[in-house]
């Protein structure tokens, strides 16, 4: 990601300011009116998908003549298909109950008194990107339903299309009588840095940073706010001994499926020392009929000298593309203490038919989310249930596991007396 050093710019600070202003009134908002604002959002992108395309036409050719490479190209390319994902999206947060105001019982009385708590909003989000201009509308939509200001940076790679889907979605806002500010972008030629904005303390209450880890790292590093840390690619999965190869194989190719970005892809997987070697031979084969590079540990290349090898670095990072590495252990338990060591932690698999194993990994493994027999794969949109998701948090601060809209809320704790004294 390109990161501009003119950090004295003003421009972070008063977009922090402005989206201030508009939390302090967007706070206080029916439900019902929010809900009007994201489908007004979903709409009005979806009557600017050629003006939005167009954008993007430009950011891909300048990011071609500047070498960016492949991975971020293809996060940055839009296409009419992932704009209507996007507004499926926005359409489904427009029509789901409003997550502010459930009033929950408080686990502690006083006496003479009721005591329970409220989700509120949060306040003000900083979207830290890189690439992925549909997600900055997505992002949008979640804190504009959850009551929240939010202020996007983009990467400099995606600055034409991010400022068409932002000026799009600021106009749906305005026409609906939502607060000037609720939804603010530090544009490229404003000059400010990442550290400008993050450090916006005074204003801010969280910030999301998503992209590659070198990213999410340099946010950590420098934000004074809040960071709710996300994360993608390097989960693991362990091949018990009482496991089938069927399963392993769609367990590996479906984890790689999500578009654009393979948030819960399997990319490491930890062998049974007593697995056949034809069971490899034959799930490496299917692998690699499918586009996949598959790599081994040492003792892996040298009982098959065609494996390439993984080089050590390569354990505790992510691929983010079709490559899967393949490692001996000797027990379950040296597959837990490996993944607890090198894994992601966000999203981490077991295929086994005993149950006990299946126990053992999902309490040892230190990770918001274990599999148990069934693919990882994420979707921000899921077929079932009530909800949409951002992304996956590894950390165990704020929230962890899927970033969704109840993951932008904070509760307040409320005493009513009942006049006694």
């Amino acid at each position: 990601m390109t990161v501009e050093v003119l950090d004295d710019f003003p421009e972070p600070i008063t977009s922090a300011q402005r989206a201030y202003q508009a939390s302090l009134k967007l706070g206080f908002t029916k439900g019902v009116d929010r809900s009007r604002a994201v489908l007004a959002m979903a709409q009005a992108l979806l009557n600017s998908f050629d003006d939005i395309l167009e954008a993007n036409t430009l950011d891909l050719e300048a990011s071609k003549e500047m070498a960016v490479p492949e991975l971020i190209l293809d996060w940055l390319k839009l296409t009419p298909t992932r704009l209507e994902a996007a507004v499926e999206v926005l359409q489904r947060l427009g029509e789901i109950s409003d997550p502010l105001r459930r009033v929950r019982t408080a686990d502690y009385q006083l006496e003479d008194s009721q005591s329970y708590t409220q989700l509120m909003p949060l306040g003000v989000i900083a979207f830290v990107y890189e690439a992925f201009p549909d997600l900055g509308a997505i992002a949008a939509g979640l804190c504009i339903k959850t009551g929240n200001s939010i202020i996007l940076k983009g990467s400099t790679e995606a600055s034409h299309s991010n400022e068409a889907i932002a000026n799009v979605l600021q106009s749906a806002l305005e026409e609906v009588g939502l607060p000037p500010g609720c939804l603010e972008l530090i544009k490229a030629e404003h000059g400010g840095s990442i550290r400008d904005l993050v450090t916006q303390d005074k204003y801010l209450n969280l910030v999301l940073p998503y992209g590659r880890s070198s990213l999410v790292q340099q946010v950590m590093r420098q934000s004074t706010c809040p960071v709710l840390k996300s994360a993608m690619g390097n989960c693991h999965l362990y091949w018990s001994l009482n496991s089938s190869l069927d399963m392993i194989r769609w367990m590996i190719t479906d984890s790689h499926e999500s578009e654009p970005d393979q948030v819960n892809a399997i990319e490491k997987v930890l062998i049974h020392r007593q697995a056949l070697p034809s069971s490899l031979a034959v799930l490496w084969n299917s692998l690699k009929e499918k586009g996949f590079e598959v790599k081994g540990d040492e003792e892996l290349v040298e009982a098959f000298p065609h494996l390439p090898l993984v080089k050590s670095g390569e354990w505790g990072s992510a691929y983010l593309n079709k490559t899967v590495a393949f490692k001996l252990v000797d027990s379950l338990e040296d597959a837990i203490a490996w993944i607890n060591q090198y894994s992601s932690g966000h999203a981490d698999c077991i295929v086994t038919e005993s149950y006990q194993e299946s126990r053992q990994f999902a309490l040892g493994v230190n990770s918001a989310s274990t599999y148990i027999n069934t693919s990882p794969r994420f979707s921000r949109n899921p077929s079932r249930g009530d909800s949409v998701f951002l992304g996956m948090s590894n950390q165990k601060g704020h929230r962890r596991g899927f970033i969704s809209l109840e993951t932008l809320t904070t509760a307040k704790h409320i005493v009513q007396g009942n006049g006694r004294f």
